[in-house]
């Protein structure tokens, strides 16, 4: 049997090993599936999947140190962060049960023609079959719940590969799923290379494809899936932020340090890219860059830790290389702007980089955020909007005509007003739109999206 080992990005010591599936097991793993989907006398009753879902939760409400531990050793986010993303994939388990009592079909109406006399008809939900999950490393545990409960709770067989950087947190749900009750063959992982990942988000058995990762990886499988094959992908952005002149700075400051620096900026809607009204462009960038000084950078396991290592060398590299460029090409840099060691890199704050500049047109997905100063709403909205990509935005003003603006103008699917880009909750909709994205997420959502609905017309002569 094939393994691989997973270590800590921040200093490299192996944290576990875990099972390396060969394309063959990833095909035995979609079979089983398939035929657990086609056994429809033993669909799992509704009652059932509640009940299963209801000693997930305990099961894991019992378990949130070790948890905890095991979602920031192998990721990186810092512990108090990973907690809470452990207490957050608890409750939405919660969401899952509570949306099923409203997880219905509707009454269509008859009658009101000849051809339509002496006949009710309604519909239901079914479960849409497969689901193949692909998941991402930034939050391994919570991800994992936000792709295999909704296909559980609707009652879709589902096979999640996670990142191969953060497997453990995804295998030890499944494993959770089992203890609580699951029959095998209703949930499984697979930890595989692309080509096993590949087939099985292409084979014709899988029914739906739910995919978190980079937007050429996503849109490659997007035009590889089999016909009828449902799709659902989260990619990335460059989460715009606007400040106007009548923004509260005091309230603004932490909040998009939060944004920009929570989980050392890798995450898919991170503030990246904050437009400043010019009359205050230099108070709001000092005072951040004030903020980012007091952050506290390292062991992802310290309690006391703020900011936690990149998930590898490789992306420290890189960002030092992004900012890099930007100084090359005329910003400056406020505060942060190097690496510490190899893991970790200072929480940094640019001032107006140049439009060319790397870091003012990709996802940086590392901690550094980019001031730049505006004139005029219009213009601000414009650089916004000057990008491909299209996620969560946001703008901080008292002024609720100026909101309301910004809120129809900006390309995104969400838009927060007076909050960082990065604010979610794991009942309302999240997702991308253009190159960031199809479909949404959010638990709900995903459980409707994982469905099928089914009509059933009964005619009557005594209707």
């Amino acid at each position: 049997m094939s393994t691989i080992e997973v270590t800590s990005p921040f200093d490299g010591k192996v944290v576990g090993n875990v099972k390396f599936s060969t394309f063959e097991e990833v095909e035995e793993a979609i079979d089983l599936a398939h035929k657990t989907f086609l056994d429809t006398a033993n669909w799992l009753p509704r009652y059932k999947r509640v009940e299963i879902l209801e000693n997930v939760m305990k099961i894991m409400s019992s378990q949130v140190e070790e948890l905890t531990i095991l979602c920031a050793s192998e990721g990186g986010k810092p512990y108090i962060d990973s907690k809470v993303e452990i207490q957050r994939a608890i409750n939405g388990i919660k969401i899952a049960i509570e949306h099923l009592s409203v997880y219905e079909g509707k009454e269509i109406a008859m009658g009101h023609t000849i051809s339509s006399a002496n006949r009710m008809a309604y519909t239901f939900k079914e479960p849409i079959g497969v689901v193949a999950a692909i998941s991402a490393f930034n939050h391994p545990f919570n991800l994992a719940v936000h792709q295999v409960i909704p296909a559980l709770a609707v009652g879709c067989p589902v096979i999640i590969r996670p990142a191969t950087q953060t497997p453990m947190s995804a295998i030890r749900l499944i494993e959770i799923l089992e203890e609580a009750g699951l029959p095998k063959g209703w949930a499984q992982a697979v930890v595989c290379d692309r080509k096993g990942g590949e087939l099985l988000a292409t084979s014709p058995k899988t029914n739906f494809l739910t995919f978190i990762g980079s937007g050429p990886v996503g849109w490659y499988l997007n035009s590889k899936v089999s016909p009828g094959t449902r799709v659902a992908l989260e990619h990335g952005g460059v989460a715009p932020v606007i400040v106007e002149k009548d923004a509260d700075i005091a309230e603004l400051i932490p909040s998009i340090g939060k944004g920009g620096f929570y989980h050392a900026g890798q995450v898919c809607v991170s503030v990246q890219r904050v437009y400043v009204q010019e009359e205050i462009c230099d108070e709001v960038a000092t005072k951040l860059a004030e903020y980012a000084s007091k952050l506290v950078v390292g062991d992802q396991l310290d309690p006391k830790t703020e900011v936690g290592p990149l998930i590898n060398h490789d992306e420290v590299n890189r960002v030092e290389e992004w900012v890099n460029d930007a100084v090359a090409k005329g910003a400056k840099i406020l505060v942060g702007g190097k690496r510490i060691g190899n893991s970790c890199f200072e929480p940094t704050v640019i001032l107006n980089a140049s439009d060319d500049a790397i870091v003012s047109n990709k996802e940086v997905f590392g901690p550094v955020v980019c001031i730049y100063s505006y004139k005029t709403l219009d213009e601000a909205i414009a650089k916004a909007n000057s990008l491909e990509v299209s996620f969560q935005a946001a703008v901080f003003t008292k002024n609720i005509d100026t909101a309301l603006k910004a809120v129809k103008r900006l390309n995104a699917t969400a838009v927060m007003v007076n909050d960082h880009t990065a604010f979610r909750v794991d009942w309302m909709p999240f997702g991308g739109a253009r190159v960031s994205g199809l479909g949404m997420g959010g638990i709900p959502h995903s459980m409707e999206e994982m469905s099928n609905e089914k009509m059933m017309v009964i005619k009557s002569s005594v209707l």
